[in-house]
């Protein structure tokens, strides 16, 4: 029997793994998906506590002190600490209790600031990360370097995922501190309820890769069941798959079914053009995975968005 435990599994990316092992139950697996309510990572008697309770053969470590741009910059210190605490307990533990498998997650946004396009797994410590965020960066990319270590060391088996814009059920839909794709859901809902203009931020120009959570979460238990190697692997769209944020903005508006007027605010800044990522190693070993389109992706999740709007981060 295989236990496989998930640390963060109630937020964006472990809801949707969850949904994933529900749909394809195997006799030989259980799945135990962790909150902060089960313990804080940062502690190392706890994390002991959790791997003593559940003995997991493998993990799926999702947790991660997170926030947006003015968080990264005001509290670099914090980021850093607490990322860098919560990945060594979660890491030592793995290796005491013999897990067999570990798997963390990193972020497209601790790579290179100055970099060329695309980006690949081998560019990762290519340069300094932003500055606005050089506190979580580092904490993140010392996983990979860990990864390789404990495998070099003691013959663990600890690798990573890097991947792209998620978005789905159960994201964080504020529209201050949310991402692209929530933060123009929820604009549109109140658009439609209170009959005012659509407005979206910048021109509509950039260029992203976004992927419906439950295509990483399915790629994940591939991962996890059957990628072995400690350098990391980046999970997204192809390249060609790349859509502009009015593209975006336009099946949101016809997944809401929104009739009113759409406003791009060119005053607002639009951010980098893009950021493209190389998928090219996982087309290697998955070339068969088909990723759900982004206006079927949307129109999902804007019907879990106006079903769960009460309740909705």
């Amino acid at each position: 029997m295989s236990i496989f435990l998930v640390t963060g599994g109630s937020g964006l990316v472990g809801s949707a793994i969850q949904a994933v092992v529900s749909r394809n139950p195997s006799s030989s697996e259980t799945w135990i998906f962790l909150s902060s309510k089960d313990g804080d990572l940062k502690v190392r008697s706890d994390c002991d506590a959790i791997f003593e309770k559940h003995k997991p053969t493998h993990v799926i470590h999702l947790a991660a002190k997170v926030g947006g741009l003015f968080a990264n910059m005001s509290q670099k210190v914090e980021f850093y600490r607490e990322n860098i605490i919560m990945n060594d307990n979660v890491m030592e533990c793995c290796r005491i209790h013999k897990v067999k498998k570990l798997v963390s997650y990193l972020s497209t946004c601790i790579f290179p600031d100055k970099t060329t396009y695309p980006i690949d797994e081998g560019m990762l410590h290519a340069g300094p990360p932003h500055p606005s965020n050089e506190g979580y960066a580092y904490a993140k990319r010392m996983v990979d370097t860990m990864n390789r270590a404990y495998s070099e060391e003691y013959n663990c088996c600890f690798t990573s995922i890097i991947p792209t814009n998620i978005y789905g059920p159960r994201d964080n839909f504020s529209i201050t501190n949310g991402h692209v794709i929530p933060g123009l859901i929820h604009k549109c809902y109140l658009a439609q309820r209170d009959s005012t203009p659509f407005t979206i931020w910048g021109s509509g120009t950039p260029l992203r890769q976004f992927m419906y959570s439950e295509d990483l979460a399915e790629l994940t238990l591939w991962v996890v069941r059957e990628y072995d190697d400690p350098e990391p692997i980046i999970i997204s769209v192809d390249e060609e798959a790349e859509v502009s944020i009015k593209d975006v903005a336009m099946a949101v508006v016809k997944a809401m079914d929104f009739k009113g007027e759409v406003v791009f605010d060119t005053s607002k800044a639009d951010g980098q053009f893009k950021k493209t990522a190389s998928n090219k190693k996982l087309r290697a070993l998955k070339p068969e995975h088909k990723f759900v389109g982004i206006e079927e992706g949307i129109g999902k999740a804007v019907e879990w968005f106006k079903e769960h709007y009460d309740t909705a981060r």
